[in-house]
């Protein structure tokens, strides 16, 4: 179960100069695209998966794992969340891999760390870039959908997940500020 806490303070939460990361470490800046309509969704959805990660990256466990909100949502659980959605659109949908779709439930597992949930999420990735780059024609139909409506093209998987992420990563942001208040992309 997720720990729910009370809004971090500046009592709480843990002070920006105790950050290792020097400031301009903390900003992603948002990629330049001169690149085909596959290449420049690819761009931005990785700018925005490394976006992410960038904000669970040097946070200890019991923290990631700590929600400062009352929705119970914490970074631990965002990469957890957002590693499983990737792998059930792109490989469970789209492909059509598998019999069981993963857990993207928000609650860490039990004994996960942030180190385990960031490399699950780069497996996650690296599985479904495999499935974007081997799509030949991004308007066709996957071979099942998530919802239940007819199976979606590519292009609207990789249109979704750029929102589903570019979300994400707002969410992250605010939770790593409530930490250490370290900000930026």
């Amino acid at each position: 179960m997720t720990e729910t806490t009370e809004p971090a303070t500046t009592a709480t939460r843990r002070p920006p100069s105790a950050d290792p990361r020097p400031p301009e470490a903390n900003d992603l800046r948002p990629p330049e695209a001169h690149d085909d309509e596959r290449g420049t969704q690819l761009t931005f959805l990785g700018y925005l998966r490394e976006a992410v990660i960038r904000k669970a990256e040097g946070v200890p466990d019991h923290a990631a794992r700590t929600s400062p909100v009352p929705s119970g949502t914490s970074l631990l659980g965002l990469v957890r969340h957002l590693a499983a959605v990737e792998l059930n659109w792109f490989v469970w949908a789209y492909e059509g891999v598998g019999g069981e779709r993963w857990d993207d439930d928000l609650t860490p597992a039990e004994g996960e760390t942030v180190e385990s949930a960031i490399a699950a999420y780069r497996d996650a990735i690296r599985r479904a870039d495999a499935v974007i780059t081997g799509c030949t024609d991004l308007g066709v139909p996957g071979a099942r959908s998530l919802r239940e409506t007819a199976p979606p093209s590519m292009r609207w998987i990789l249109a979704h997940m750029i929102e589903e992420t570019g979300r994400h990563a707002g969410h992250a942001d605010i939770l790593r500020e409530l930490y250490d208040g370290s900000a930026g992309r």
